[in-house]
């Protein structure tokens, strides 16, 4: 297996000591709105149940958890043992082990479907990226599903703009993250790349999958949603999810999304 570059430091030191992932997905309504139309995309997605599931950079579980209640064989797979040790201890019927998405422990052919939600957005150089995701295309079975989410390129300064928090400290930043893609942890995320929907499916085809069908998961509206603390019950929200499903596959409006979803056949 050939040797990579060892994981950005700050990653472990991000999720460990500054932020808790586990939150992520209910603590705004971005998040709710991200976790519902994922969780909707890969009902559409994945084979049925039940079926093995490789969910690489699954964090504490929260796609891992519902996957396996919905009667799929899951093991998951995190940089993070924070991570590991959550999604063992909320989710029973998860298997949990720590690894890196370029080199996974899996043998060959080893899963139905092969999820990557999380590891390509924390790959800031290609190579290591188009491993990810080769060794996603070497663990899953042929005529199984590769899914893996990306950062849009247009989503912080999007976020950071609805939020009136752009300044002259920031703004040469978040330029230069449009231009390059890289994300200067001074912004206030870690380490990571974010992504225009053609170098999403660009990373799949070098890495020797078809080329994907490429999903944008939240639609325009999610900095509306964020602005004005809309909860999941209301109508707005409804609407935003409908709004989402109907462009999601619009090449105009793709990249207006906070996250990608792109999805190919092994």
């Amino acid at each position: 297996m050939p040797a990579h570059r060892p994981a950005e430091p700050d990653i472990s030191r991000y999720y460990t000591e500054v932020y808790v992932e586990a939150d992520r997905l209910e603590g705004s309504p971005q998040g709710r709105l991200e976790a519902r139309r994922t969780r909707d995309l890969l009902a559409r997605l994945l084979p049925a149940a039940p079926a093995d599931v490789l969910d690489v950079g699954g964090g504490p579980g929260a796609y891992a958890g519902p996957l396996a209640a919905a009667g799929y064989r899951v093991h998951l797979v995190d940089l993070v043992p924070a991570h590991v040790a959550a999604a063992r201890s909320a989710y029973p019927l998860v298997t949990a082990s720590v690894g890196d998405a370029r080199a996974l422990p899996s043998p060959d052919a080893a899963a139905d479907a092969t999820l990557l939600l999380g590891p390509l957005y924390h790959l800031p150089r290609q190579a290591d990226r188009v491993a990810a995701l080769r060794e996603a295309a070497r663990v899953t079975r042929p005529g199984g599903t590769v899914v893996a989410a990306a950062i849009s390129r247009h989503a912080a300064l999007i976020d950071l703009s609805a939020q009136g928090r752009v300044d002259e400290h920031n703004r040469q930043l978040l330029r230069a993250e449009y231009e390059t893609g890289v994300n200067d942890p001074r912004t206030g995320f870690t380490t990571a790349f974010f992504h225009r929907p053609e170098e999403l499916a660009a990373d799949f085809v070098a890495a020797g999958l078809p080329t994907p069908e490429v999903y944008g998961v939240e639609g325009p509206l999610w900095p509306l949603l964020n602005a004005l603390g809309t909860g999941s019950h209301e109508r707005l929200f409804a609407d935003a999810v409908a709004c989402a499903e109907t462009f999601e596959r619009d090449a105009a409006i793709v990249g207006a999304s906070a996250h990608l979803l792109a999805a190919a056949r092994r």
